[in-house]
This record gives structure tokens, sequence and C-alpha cells, in this order.
């Protein structure tokens, strides 16, 4: 059994949105396999988004990303899930994963050297949606606001391996329709 939390990241609540799909279809498989599963849903959250370094390092912690916090420390697995607005994550995502990785939650700073990473120990899967071609997105744009996720949150607060997923063209149903037996696969497997 493996203890997952999965970030919903989309910023809309409407239920109807496919990235809420693909998590709810994630979450279904593993708990069917008996994996344990959080789930986060970062549109019902009440957070303030954090305005200086001052703040981010010793302001208040709100008590819904002190909730998010302490199921990531009970995670063996994380599942980050966004739709790709501007070629980025929605800023609220944004917002969430600047309030969760605070020093001394995510990494501690040392005298010397690099920081020390405080969630090692956890893998991760980030599922990324569009409109365009997944290809395009990959080869043409680098995938630059995934690989910046995976280097610069998830990578430097030492959760690895990380794997990823890319669904281009959404508003195809029979793509959604085998992206989401995709999804489900991972989900019973953990992965």
């Amino acid at each position: 059994m493996t203890r997952i939390v999965i970030i919903d990241g989309h910023p809309d609540p409407s239920p109807e949105r496919f990235v809420h799909g693909l998590a709810g279809t994630y979450a279904d498989a593993a708990r069917e396999r008996g994996h344990e599963v959080e789930r986060i849903e970062i549109a019902k959250l009440d957070f303030p988004v954090l305005r200086s370094q001052a703040q981010w390092q010793d302001g208040p912690v709100p008590q819904d990303i002190e909730h998010a916090q302490q199921a990531i420390l009970r995670a063996q697995h994380l599942v980050i899930l966004y739709p790709l607005w501007l070629g980025d994550m929605p800023a609220l995502l944004k917002a969430f994963l600047e309030q969760v990785a605070r020093p001394s939650f995510a990494f501690r700073y040392k005298e010397k050297g690099l920081p020390e990473k405080l969630l090692s120990g956890r893998s991760a899967r980030v599922i990324v949606t569009m409109g365009m071609p997944g290809l395009f997105y990959r080869f043409f744009y680098r995938a630059h606001s995934l690989k910046s996720l995976e280097r610069n949150i998830l990578g430097f607060t030492g959760i690895a391996p990380i794997r990823h997923s890319v669904i281009g063209g959404v508003e195809s149903a029979e793509r959604r329709d085998r992206w989401l037996s995709r999804i489900r696969d991972l989900g019973l497997r953990a992965l």
C-alpha cells in the first residue's frame, strides 16, 4: 500500500473540468488497489498570496496550507495535476506551492552549502493538460513550466523520482477517454 496525496491544481471548482476528472479517476483506481489517498483541491482552499520574503519565511501558515503540509508529510507519492495556462501552471497553484514550500517545512537553510531537502523519500507524478498537441509543448516550448516545477520545487525539496504525463489536445473526447484509461492504470500502480 502506498500513501498518495493528489494535488488538483485547477483553480476552477466546476466539476466538468478535465483535470478534476483525471484526479478522480487516479484516486478511485488507487483506492481500488488498496492505496491510501488524500485529495487537495486548491480551488476549494482559502489562503492569501504571499507578497514578501518575510511573509514566506516567517509569516503565519494558513490553516488550509497547514493541512496540506501535513498530508504531504504523510505521503509517499504526490500526484500534481494542472492545466497549462499561458504556457505555465495557473497562478493559484503557484501561490499554493509557494505557501506550502516554506523554509523549515520543505527545506532547511544551512550555514554552508545547499539547503537540506526535507521532503526526500517521496516520489511524484505531474500531469499537465493543454489544448495544443503535447509534442508541440515538449519540443517547441521545451516543456519549460513542467521542467521548472520538477527542478525548482520538487527536486529542490528532495522529491524523487519525478515522472510526468503531458496530455495535449484535450478538446477531443476520444483523446480524453484514452487518457482517462491511462491515468486509471497509473492510479492502480501508484505511479
